[in-house]
């Protein structure tokens, strides 16, 4: 599911000025897409430093559930800027942003934080709080994956611009 999707929605704007900030809007987006990669590749060096880091402390080539956790921490936030980047992509091709990738890469970064979570810092309120933002997450994922189903059962044709 789109939140744009010029080809269901022909009223589009024909307004110079308008036509220029999206211009504007799509040449800032390419510059975040070049920051991201680059955000990316600094993130698998800091995957690869942690990892050596916790290798090389003694005892050497053993690792204790803290050092898992950061470097899955670490393998996390570079999935995560993978997901943001795929978003920003797809922004750039399709000039529309596809909310059911938004919201796997929100549930990502959710998924991240329970896995790198000390319990024994955090409250049972911010605990039950995070579990209220991926049950969210999760039926917002399922309501958009069966509007995705529902429209593409509709006939081509069918479709309109307040169905979104």
């Amino acid at each position: 599911m789109f939140f744009f999707d010029s080809r269901q929605c022909k009223d589009s704007l024909n307004d110079p000025m308008v036509n220029r900030l999206w211009k504007l809007i799509r040449l800032s987006v390419r510059v975040l897409a070049v920051l991201m990669t680059l955000v990316i590749f600094w993130g698998i060096l800091d995957v690869i430093w942690v990892l050596y880091q916790r290798l090389m402390s003694p005892p050497v080539f053993l690792l204790n559930i803290n050092d898992i956790l950061a470097t899955f921490g670490a393998f996390m936030a570079v999935l995560i800027a993978i997901e943001i980047f795929a978003n920003i992509v797809i922004y750039l091709e399709y000039r529309m942003i596809h909310l059911k990738l938004v919201i796997s890469t929100a549930l990502m970064a959710a998924a991240r934080k329970v896995i790198v979570l000390d319990f024994s810092v955090y409250g049972h309120t911010e605990i039950f709080a995070l579990g209220a933002v991926i049950l969210a997450l999760g039926a917002s994922y399922w309501l958009v994956g069966a509007h995705e189903a529902r429209m593409a059962a509709l006939p081509k044709g069918e479709e309109a611009c307040d169905d979104m």
